[in-house]
């Protein structure tokens, strides 16, 4: 059966055309105006909706195998479909380790049979992702993930992260780095600014996510290995990509919904403000979105990490790291930084969460013919309340709870699969 999208604006090229889209087998079959309606066609009227490419969102805990009862492959699949999401990569700070096939595999299995969405998974960088001592099994792991990462830690022996490099450059596969100086940390756990001082808390320095990222640049230059530096949140990292890019590096990053929508005058005494690395300040807010304008930061992810309600109800000090983002990041970002501050067009978010990821990482799937169809429609006048209670997500701690929004997610395809429809249109 053939499903066809109409009267949609379709993102095609970098901008958006008043367009029908024919889907069949999985496959985008036809883009064109005014597409005439055949025998047993499936027709889905998307008039005043935008058609996106499905997002991909490359920062993704989904906590199994080994810690289901925060997540599960199946909720997080679900809240990445609800939230607009085609295809996620998911990190490898599970148990156990994606360090080895064997490992890899338990993944693999959990996977094929939950999933809701592709699911593309991260391989460790260390053995036991234990950020330095033996290396990952790089060449068997290379054809079955996306990428390799330890996040959750940054490697913090500058040797070897060099070795990693190099192994890696050699399976055509990048490093993607959660950059954390471990010396510099001093016990803090919120942002070392006005926040943390007027009120006694234990600072994060931005010393300990910089001084990490120039020491892999250099590396990269050294070795030629792709690189990808997770979930940037200070000024100074954005300038030292900057310089990289300039340079001719094969580097690029992300950063997170909360760091473009938040600082930490906006911090409150719960869990839910709680990640790492940490809400910093509006100068480093202001410098991560002039890196968008510029396309120093080439991507948005959540780093969605969900946790139980015991482990983030313990204040900005007991509580762990992490929030959650998958059902609530577009419409957060489009209702601020697109139609509230007019900072970012809707073309230059798609861009964000769809097509630069995709690119980056070798995701397939968009809005072109022949290609899969991942395809995420957005009605613009739809408004909302982020309401966590309501999620599918097993973690609820997102700093963005009562937020009023527009931008609802109408519908997720993938694969040519309806994985998400809303009820207005089901």
């Amino acid at each position: 059966m053939r499903v066809l999208l109409k009267g949609g604006q379709v993102y095609r090229d970098g901008a958006f055309v008043l367009a029908d889209v024919a889907v069949r087998k999985g496959l985008v079959e036809a883009v064109s105006p005014q597409m005439t309606p055949r025998p047993g066609d499936r027709i889905l009227d998307f008039t005043n909706c935008y058609l996106l490419p499905g997002f991909a969102d490359v920062h993704v805990h989904l906590r199994e195998p080994g810690f289901s009862y925060k997540e599960t492959i199946e909720s997080g699949t679900l809240a990445a479909a609800r939230g607009g999401y085609g295809a996620v990569c998911a990190m490898p700070n599970v148990k156990p380790a994606p360090d080895c096939m064997k490992n890899l595999q338990v993944q693999l299995d959990l996977i094929k049979k939950e999933a809701k969405i592709p699911v593309y998974p991260y391989g460790a960088i260390t053995v036991g992702q234990k950020g330095g001592g033996e290396l990952a099994d790089f060449t068997a792991l290379a054809p079955h993930v996306c990428a390799f990462s330890d996040d959750g830690r940054g490697v913090q022996s500058g040797e070897v992260m060099e070795l990693a490099m190099r192994a890696v450059k050699r399976t055509g596969k990048l490093i993607a780095a959660h950059c954390e100086d471990e010396s510099l940390l001093r016990g803090g756990y919120i942002h070392d600014g006005p926040y943390a001082r007027r009120y006694g808390h234990a600072g994060i320095c931005s010393e300990s996510e910089t001084a990490q990222v120039r020491r892999d640049l250099a590396l990269a230059a050294k070795t030629g290995c792709p690189y990808h530096v997770c979930h940037v949140s200070a000024k100074e990292t954005v300038a030292a990509i900057r310089e990289a890019k300039k340079a001719g590096l094969d580097v690029s990053c992300e950063t997170a919904p909360h760091y473009l929508l938040l600082t930490d005058a906006d911090l409150q005494e719960e869990g839910r403000f709680k990640m790492n690395p940490p809400i910093r300040e509006q100068a480093d807010r202001d410098t991560l979105i002039e890196g968008i304008l510029d396309g120093t930061v080439d991507m948005i992810a959540t780093d969605h990490a969900p946790h139980s309600f015991d482990e983030k109800n313990k204040g900005l000090e007991g509580s762990l790291m992490g929030v959650v983002g998958l059902e609530c990041a577009f419409r957060v970002l489009y209702s601020r930084l697109v139609r509230k501050e007019k900072i970012l067009t809707l073309e230059k978010l798609a861009q964000l969460m769809s097509v630069n990821p995709r690119k980056r990482f070798g995701l397939p799937g968009g809005i072109t013919e022949g290609r899969r169809a991942d395809i995420t429609a957005v009605d613009p006048e739809k408004t909302g309340i982020i309401e966590p209670e309501e999620f599918f997500s097993l973690g609820r701690a997102t700093p963005f709870a009562g937020w009023e929004t527009a931008g609802d997610i109408a519908m997720t395809m993938t694969g040519g699969r309806i994985v998400w429809m809303s009820q207005e249109r089901s």
